[in-house]
């Protein structure tokens, strides 16, 4: 921006309004405008005026509808589908009329550009100079961050009213995409409940009851899942439908537009350090263009802003991270929030939401004009970018990745459909190869890295993608000083890793004839014999077989589940844990029903002809467990972490297809729980259980473990079974390993004096002999798995397990229980991510699942979380086991 600009800009501006804060009729102000009548005001269409009121989502559908309505040459509404609960998902596409009347052109034009092996040089060069600039905002992924919803809804307004020829330059040159809610449950609890709070008036006070949300707060959706996290492996509908409509258009720039404590200011562009290195250098200067231009706005505004400090560009599943790999620039802004009408800072200042809703406006307009008057830069660095990952997948180390398919049919069936969903080539081999010394059947997936999504392919499919080493080296002296690190999330999440499956990197690509695969998550299962004469098995190993025996089980079929593998009459070999459905007990119309259950859930089921096996336990055998029908309870509400209570829930009732219960704390204290077979508590978020259950509820709890029930923990609810003076678990935090050194001093004994003789003596000197172990940011640990208990049962010798925070448990003695899961040997256990030395080697061999008899019953405890984020599908049936063959070990008077 030229400086004859800054200073007429700042000049109209002044003439606009004399205050740092923003009333509600002064939304949106920009220099310049020229706003025509003829555009209906949010006050017109809503009957409030922008800003003095937190808008609901169905209130905002209605004022983007009306705009639709009236203006339908230069604004249209694409759906791009719903939510759990049945709202609409949709953005709006804003640009001249001749821009719009062509937009299906336009974003054709994007789609051959995003591919260069598909143009000639000439032919790209015509698509470059025909195709318009482009830009997405998407606003409040966070229900309960809430300006930037509002302003889109400023923003939408001013690009249609505003008459001014710098508007009418930015129409003319720019696709405008504005995604005005990426998360409309999560906002609609926000605002019932914000506006069920308030009283006479609102309150500007932090202690009040509407900034302090009740659980579950706004920031979730449906399933409480925190979707600024899930564009690595597209759990949620809201995500999975953005990133079709992403590949679709391919914007240039992407804004993950969201709000932060009310104390800070604004964030925007450039990010902190670590980047992640597969971000090119004229991405990471085209974001400083981005943010150099937002800083000029926001100085002639005088609005204070930061950048840097926080909010790395390491971790690739947010919204501000996933398009850069695909060439595109992404980011993220962040609004100091009021978190409702007002809110006093520390400094005592009143912060409005109109407040919020301006600078957010100011944000997207900077950036909208950086995108417009950067155009033609903006659209060659894209294809200069996708036409370089095609060259660097061709000539690098690592030119495709093969999955082999031969373990776990549905774990790999779903992995390269999530792959295909983001844009990236996989085909299914037609025939059997070899290739880097290693065979591969037919059916083999194949990944070729030579395409355009290169830099997509290796963040998630490499085991590690490494940190700088002058970052790493900045964090090991901010430690040893006691100063918090930088890290600001996980540091591993290699979808192969998590999804525990053999992925092997080949410095060629396979020769063998292939098909491209659809994004088709769960194929169509079959039964090989049909009218076997004694019934049939089901495999054991992989969510096909979870999802048969979950319907089966509503289906009230009658079943069973092998402690041990079995080979049958035929010589064919059968995994523990599977399941055998005989036509003795069940239902005449077995063949059909077999049959459905088999195409619905894709399980590969097998006939027998007879019940004699050769290997193995007969079906009579007591080894051969009846499987039931579980009533399965989860905890909900305070202490419990509604990400780890909603990503749990998720799992079972949307990946496995079963009901769960949710129960409140204040019901567990007193209630009947003898319908119930097995209880979930969920991790902790704030408090304990201790403290939400009392004495009567923990009593109630272990009565009801005695009686036969299966309570399971998840990672750090595992406190609360080891915790008092008869523990359900006999397991122990430990503390953190004292350096070599350090000893423990009792409180009360005399302290002698003491010479420091150097600064490595000062530095064990000041070290906490009682601290806990280092927090850890998040990475993937190698667990090894005991092959001879029914908990591990279709589950391969090796898991990967995600590996957050400090707590580390003491393994349990042979006498009380199993350590089914234990982490590896310190030279093995990090498979992926960044972790301290003295965790590393602290960790190694201690428990990642123990299980405990308990009268008729049994404590099963995860000391990590096995459903992270729903993405460590490696641990489905780990969890799986514990639920339902959980069910069929204990023995309750039934």
């Amino acid at each position: 921006m030229t400086q004859f600009r800054l200073l007429a800009a700042a000049a109209a501006i002044a003439t606009t309004f004399t205050s740092t804060s923003v009333l509600g009729s002064s939304v949106p102000v920009f220099p310049g405008s020229d706003h025509t009548p003829e555009v209906a005001t949010v006050e017109q269409v809503l009957g409030y005026p922008l800003g003095s009121r937190v808008s609901s989502p169905a209130a905002i559908h209605e004022y983007y509808q009306e705009l639709a309505r009236q203006h339908p040459d230069r604004i249209k509404l694409v759906s791009y589908g719903e939510t759990w609960q049945g709202r609409p998902l949709y953005y709006a596409v804003i640009s001249s009329a001749d821009n719009l009347a062509r937009l299906d052109s336009i974003e054709s034009n994007m789609r051959q550009l995003a591919d260069p092996r598909t143009l000639s040089e000439s032919d790209a060069s015509d698509l470059l100079t025909q195709t318009p600039s482009s830009v997405w905002i998407a606003s409040s992924v966070h229900g309960n961050e809430i300006s930037p919803a509002e302003a889109s809804m400023a923003t939408t307004y001013h690009l249609l009213a505003d008459r001014s020829q710098k508007t009418q330059d930015i129409l003319d040159n720019t696709i405008i995409y504005l995604d005005p809610l990426q998360n409309p449950d999560g906002r609609e609890r926000f605002v019932s409940r914000y506006y069920a709070t308030v009283g006479l008036e609102p309150s500007a006070d932090r202690l009040s009851a509407e900034h302090n949300e009740p659980w579950p707060n706004g920031r979730t959706n449906h399933y409480l899942f925190d979707m600024n996290r899930d564009w690595l492996a597209l759990t949620q509908p809201e995500t999975r439908g953005r990133v079709a409509a992403l590949l679709e258009s391919f914007p240039l720039i992407f804004v993950d537009s969201h709000e932060m404590g009310g104390d800070l200011s604004y964030y925007f562009t450039p990010e902190a350090h670590p980047y992640n290195p597969h971000i090119t250098e004229p991405q990471r200067e085209t974001l400083e263009w981005v943010g150099r231009n937002n800083a000029a706005w926001f100085d002639t505004f005088g609005y204070d802003y930061f950048t840097r400090e926080i909010f790395d560009a390491f971790y690739p599943g947010y919204g501000a991270s996933w398009p850069i790999y695909h060439g595109s620039i992404s980011m993220t802004y962040e609004m100091g929030s009021a978190r409702g009408h007002h809110f006093r800072t520390r400094d005592g200042d009143i912060l409005t939401y109109a407040d919020g809703i301006q600078q957010n406006f100011v944000a997207f307009m900077a950036t909208i004009e950086t995108a417009s008057e950067r155009g033609d830069e903006l659209q060659q660095r894209f294809y200069d970018y996708r036409k370089n990952a095609i060259e660097q997948g061709s000539r690098g180390d690592v030119r495709s990745y093969i999955l082999a398919g031969d373990r776990d049919a549905a774990g790999h069936q779903k992995l390269a459909a999530i792959l295909s969903e983001q844009g990236i080539e996989v085909q299914r081999a037609n025939d059997s190869f070899r290739a880097c010394g290693q065979d591969y059947n037919e059916g083999a997936y194949i990944i070729n890295a030579a395409q355009p999504s290169y830099h997509l392919i290796r963040t998630l499919l490499d085991d590690h993608v490494p940190m700088d080493e002058d970052f790493l080296e900045e964090q090991h002296r901010l430690r040893a000083n006691n100063l918090p690190d930088q890290i600001y999330d996980v540091t591993a999440w290699s979808l192969p890793l998590m999804f525990n499956l053999d992925v092997s990197p080949c410095n060629r690509a396979p020769r063998v004839a292939t098909t491209n695969i659809a994004p088709e998550r769960i194929a169509e299962g079959s039964v090989d014999k049909p009218d076997a004469e004694f019934g049939y098995v089901v495999p054991w190993g992989d969510m096909n077989a979870v999802r048969f025996l979950t319907a089966a089980l509503q289906l009230d079929l009658h079943l069973r589940s092998s402690d041990l593998a079995f080979t049958d009459d035929n010589d064919n070999q059968y995994p523990a844990g599977s399941l055998v459905i005989t036509r003795a007990g069940n239902p005449d119309d077995l063949t059909n029903m077999v049959a459905q259950l088999a195409r619905d859930s894709g399980a590969q089921v097998q006939g027998l002809d007879s019940s004699w096996v050769k290997d193995g336990p007969n079906v009579g055998s007591v080894n051969m467990k009846t499987m039931h029908k579980p009533q399965i309870a989860m905890l909900w509400d305070e202490p419990a972490n509604p990400l780890s209570a909603g990503s749990t829930r998720f799992i079972i009732e949307r990946e496995a297809n079963y009901p769960v219960t949710a129960i409140r704390p204040a019901q567990l204290r007193n209630a009947d729980l003898s319908q119930y077979q097995v209880l979930l508590l969920p991790a902790s978020a704030r408090g304990n259980y201790e403290q939400a259950l009392g004495e009567a509820g923990t009593e109630n709890l272990r009565n009801w473990v005695q009686r036969g029930g299966v309570l399971v923990t998840l990672g750090n609810a595992t406190r609360f079974v080891i915790d008092g003076d008869n523990p359900l678990l006999s397991s122990a935090l430990e503390k953190r390993v004292l350096p070599e050194g350090v000893s423990e001093q009792p409180e009360d004994s005399p302290v002698p004096g003491q010479l420091i003789e150097s600064e490595e003596v000062y530095n064990h000197r000041i070290q906490d002999a009682n601290a806990d172990p280092d927090w850890v940011s998040g990475i993937l640990a190698k667990a090894n798995v005991d092959q001879e208990h029914w908990l591990s049962a279709g589950v391969p010798e090796t898991v990967n397990s995600i590996y957050v925070g400090r707590d580390i448990y003491t393994p349990l003695t042979i006498q009380n229980g199993r350590n089914v899961v234990s982490f590896a040997a310190d030279d093995e256990v990090l498979a992926s991510g960044f972790i301290w030395e003295e965790n590393r080697q602290q960790i190694a061999y201690k428990p990642l699942l123990m299980v405990q008899p308990q009268g008729r019953g049994m404590v099963i405890s995860f000391t990590q979380e096995p459903n992270f984020r729903a993405y460590m599908d490696g641990m489905n049936i780990l969890l799986m086991n514990a639920i339902f063959r959980g069910t069929a070990h204990a023995t309750p008077v039934r």
